[in-house]
């Protein structure tokens, strides 16, 4: 963890931060399983709207057509088990979701952003933590950075920085 975390520090340094323009988190999920409705719900009802520029795809691995993509991220990931939910965050991969790790995604999601996004994010927060209906009814647009996974439109998903190698 601390090897990843500090390399993607390191890549928001020498970016200047601008990856938070482009961040996308990707969800491989089965609606059958209790810890995907928890990830999924986790990162669809707080981290979409702290981060006002995240995006998230969410696979079906159900969905029969999603297998090879599946199949192919956890190879690219290093997961000998197809257990869900796997989230897929630049060259991050994490199988199983926890409110530790909810806590792991900010710290990775923070370490790409300049001072002025830190302070956005705290802001949004801080709003949420206050009241999360009223700051989500604002913010309702928020919705629509969830998407499901469109097997014709595959650049969607966020894949392992291992794949480009």
């Amino acid at each position: 963890m601390k090897k990843t975390l500090f390399a993607t520090v390191a890549l928001g340094l020498a970016f200047g931060g601008t990856a938070f323009a482009s961040e996308n988190i990707t969800v491989y999920y089965s609606p059958s399983c209790p810890y995907c409705h928890y990830a999924r719900e986790d990162i669809a009802g707080k981290l979409i709207y702290e981060y006002p520029n995240l995006t998230v795809t969410e696979v079906d691995v159900s969905n029969p057509e999603n297998h090879s993509m599946f199949s192919f991220a956890l190879g690219k990931c290093g997961y000998k088990s197809g257990g869900v939910p796997v989230v897929v965050y630049g060259d991050t991969c994490k199988q199983g979701y926890s409110d530790a790790l909810a806590d792991e995604m900010r710290e990775l999601l923070n370490a790409t952003l300049n001072e002025e996004e830190k302070t956005l994010v705290a802001s949004n927060r801080k709003a949420m933590s206050e009241d999360a209906a009223a700051f989500k009814a604002r913010n309702a647009d928020r919705k629509k950075a969830v998407v499901k996974f469109d097997n014709k439109k595959e650049s969607d998903v966020a894949k392992p920085a291992a794949e480009t190698k």
